[in-house]
């Protein structure tokens, strides 16, 4: 999948992470976001996916905001949001595996009746002697 970038904005800021004494001069801090609901480069079931997936990720004006200050560089702290995007994606597209509803087993239905009539059992033994139901 090719992301067009000119779609995206990105802005850089000054980073908290690694950078000695530039890192109060350089802003190397990126962070690129783009409305879901304008990206027509993506399909409506990923934009639909990338919103039930990632709500945190999603501002109130419907963005998606993705956020890297890893490296000391702009540059390669913007390559990590395309990365981070693109997996974001490839998450999104991926259709999810259909589940296939069971019925529980014989040995499992046995065990949760075992469980309860220990717990019972238990209980029961706490109450005062002679103590009828």
């Amino acid at each position: 999948m090719e992301i067009p970038i000119d779609r995206l904005t990105i802005s850089s800021t000054h980073s908290g992470g690694p950078g000695g004494q530039n890192v109060n001069k350089v802003a190397t801090r990126v962070e690129v976001r783009f409305v879901l609901d304008d990206a027509d480069w993506l399909s409506a079931r990923a934009r639909r996916r990338l919103r039930e997936l990632f709500p945190g990720r999603v501002n109130r004006r419907g963005e998606l905001v993705l956020t890297s200050s890893r490296h000391r560089t702009r540059q390669r702290n913007l390559e990590d949001c395309l990365e981070k995007l693109g997996e974001l994606i490839r998450e999104a597209s991926r259709r999810p595996k259909r589940r296939v509803p069971t019925r529980p087993t014989r040995a499992s239905r046995q065990r949760r009746l075992d469980t309860k009539r220990k717990r019972g059992e238990i209980k029961r033994a706490r109450r005062k002697p002679g103590a009828e139901d």
